[in-house]
């Protein structure tokens, strides 16, 4: 089933494209060139199979965020080679360490609207899962204390972030970095340019925060699934982010 969706081109460009990035429909029928509802039948096709899903934006109620499904992706694969022959069964792997080239060490901005929860806990993430091999940072439009759940979920991975500042994202206006990726759709459409022209990506990630509980206690497992998502999203960008080493040293 596997092999007979993504052999569709129209398909296996969807998907390469989410990988990089969450997109509106809107902006996928940019980058294919292609109408609209040719875009929307297919994404619909890779819904059905669970190798996309969809989120509504937090910016504009009326659109989607469309993102891959990683994990789906990765056993359908596996189980196409195990069908085809029980030898050739595939395994998914951890990403292997980023190798640094260069004298300077790449690095990523996160943002995010309060800078309280989602874009610390990914800039933590990110170094500690690298072995501090990338330099991560974190801002927000609209700063505010960080959060005790996000203080508490990060120390039950062995991080302490309870004594990071909440910064404005116009600390950085002239800070040069590789990639500046947002998790939070409102701060999408206020984003700035930065200076190098780095690459650019979304995740559209609901605030934890926001969850309607009558208590930071009620809200827990909402911040738990939030480290678990930005977890998995970071293993993905370090492979990537090795990837694209190897190539600039291979060429």
């Amino acid at each position: 089933m596997f092999l007979q969706l993504v052999a569709e081109p129209h398909r296996w460009r969807l998907l390469r494209e989410l990988t990089r990035s969450d997109r509106r429909v809107g902006e996928l029928t940019e980058l294919l060139g292609e109408p609209q509802n040719l875009v929307s039948y297919h994404l619909a096709e890779l819904r059905r199979a669970r190798l996309v899903s969809a989120r509504r934006s937090s910016a504009d109620g009326r659109d989607n965020y469309y993102r891959v499904e990683p994990q789906r992706c990765g056993e359908l694969l596996c189980s196409a080679g195990a069908a085809l022959q029980p030898g050739l069964r595939l395994h998914t792997l951890p990403p292997e360490p980023v190798k640094v080239s260069g004298r300077r060490a790449r690095r990523v901005l996160f943002l995010c609207t309060g800078n309280s929860a989602r874009s610390q806990m990914a800039e933590v993430l990110l170094e500690h899962l690298s072995g501090h091999q990338i330099q991560a940072r974190s801002a927000g439009s609209h700063p505010k204390p960080l959060h005790p759940n996000a203080v508490r979920v990060m120390a039950e991975r062995g991080i302490d972030i309870s004594g990071r500042p909440t910064k404005h994202l116009s600390r950085f206006a002239r800070t040069r970095v590789d990639r500046v990726i947002t998790l939070c759709d409102r701060v999408r459409e206020v984003c700035p340019e930065f200076p190098g022209q780095p690459t650019t990506a979304h995740w559209s990630m609901a605030d934890p925060a926001a969850a309607e509980c009558d208590t930071d206690a009620d809200t827990y497992p909402v911040f738990e699934r939030t480290a678990d998502e930005i977890e998995n999203r970071i293993g993905l960008l370090i492979g990537q982010m090795t990837a694209e080493g190897e190539e600039r040293r291979a060429s």
